[in-house]
């Protein structure tokens, strides 16, 4: 199978992840690298031995690239897809797919208008922790789905994070930043959701940055920090989300804040940020929690979305980290915002149907 020519828009942190998880990949080879600063996309090239660096505006005029990966910032993700969908190109977006539901919408149907496939992280419900973890559900190792509780509790990024403003604007926030991972793991695990009740608040309203050139810079925030609610599935589970970034000391199992009860058992989901971690299960009968083998390879991280999507483009045949998912994630995210603010429960619009688990193939081949 021919390899997918792939061209990088976001020469950020995120993108040596990107670009290391790549090669362990067949299906893709990186061509380009591309920045608004031209320089920094010059030092990713040199650093990973990708032969072009230019211009977002020069990638996308690119006829030889196939595929776009853009790993720009939250609120520029549907203006450059818009541009590279124009051009003919396929498109993986970094999540959020996008900043609102119009503006996702407008991507999915103009995708399908162009022929064109759009696909969106996160790709971690593809790794072996959560393809293991939706094993142990698919085949009723703790019988029918009851209730679940999801926690990312924390005080922000700003600890970390040398320019963290887009963090506190509206397309960020908890939600919009680790909802994608909470929320894309319940649905690979429980399905469609029915409807769901959010409430949320701006719990610290300024902010100081921590490290880098600007420390001690403040920040003012205009997106909710916290922001929490209850999901109700269509196969009758019923559970609890919080996402905060305003909390100290929040007392969780942060290498399991994902538990799934059901009527004859839990399972323990590992951190739905990270690809591999183990399941844990514990039956009525079982004194002890139980470990759960994985069902495919371990090692994988990010780029296995954007490889499953090159598989599609050359087999037609559908790919897992869809644009549709991520569309039917950003309805979530901005319905727990919606039904705050209205106090009602939210009814989500966009449908939504679990892609196929991964095969267990040897490591880095992704089709039979």
């Amino acid at each position: 199978m021919d390899r997918t020519k792939v061209g990088i828009i976001g020469c950020g942190a995120i993108s040596s992840n990107y670009l290391t998880n790549a090669r362990n990949l067949p299906i893709l080879e990186v061509v380009a690298c591309a920045d608004l600063d031209l320089e920094r996309a010059q030092a990713k090239a040199a650093e990973f031995g990708v032969p072009k660096a230019c211009t977002p505006e020069e990638l996308i005029a690119d006829s030889s690239v196939e595929l776009i990966l853009n790993l720009t910032i939250p609120a520029a993700h549907a203006a450059v897809a818009l541009a590279a969908i124009d051009a003919g190109k396929h498109v993986h977006n970094e999540k959020p797919l996008a900043t609102t539901r119009a503006e996702g919408m407008r991507l999915i149907e103009t995708a399908r208008e162009r022929g064109v496939l759009v696909g969106c992280a996160p790709d971690t419900f593809m790794g072996a922790g959560l393809q293991s973890a939706r094993m142990a559900v698919d085949e009723g190792l703790i019988g029918k789905p009851v209730a679940f509780t999801g926690f990312m509790l924390g005080r922000g990024p700003e600890s970390f994070h040398p320019s963290p403003e887009f963090f506190y604007e509206p397309g960020g926030g908890p939600m919009f930043d680790m909802g994608p991972y909470y929320l894309t793991a319940l649905l690979n695990l429980l399905g469609p959701v029915r409807r769901l009740q959010g409430a949320s608040a701006i719990e610290i309203p300024e902010r100081t940055i921590m490290k880098g050139p600007r420390e001690g810079a403040k920040l003012s925030v205009s997106t909710p920090d916290h922001v929490c609610g209850t999901l109700e599935f269509e196969c009758g589970a019923l559970g609890t989300l919080i996402t905060s970034f305003a909390i100290a000391h929040g007392e969780y199992d942060r290498k399991y804040p994902i538990t799934i009860y059901g009527t004859e058992g839990a399972l323990r989901v590992p951190d739905p940020n990270y690809f591999d971690g183990e399941v844990w299960v514990r039956r009525i009968e079982d004194a002890e929690w139980q470990p759960v083998p994985h069902v495919i390879p371990t090692g994988y991280g990010r780029s296995i979305g954007l490889a499953d999507l090159a598989y599609a483009i050359r087999s037609g045949r559908p790919h897992r980290a869809s644009g549709d998912q991520g569309m039917a994630v950003l309805d979530l995210m901005q319905g727990f915002l919606d039904s705050s603010n209205s106090g009602a429960a939210y009814t989500p619009v966009i449908p939504y149907q679990r892609p196929a688990p991964l095969p267990n193939l040897p490591f880095g081949h992704l089709d039979e």
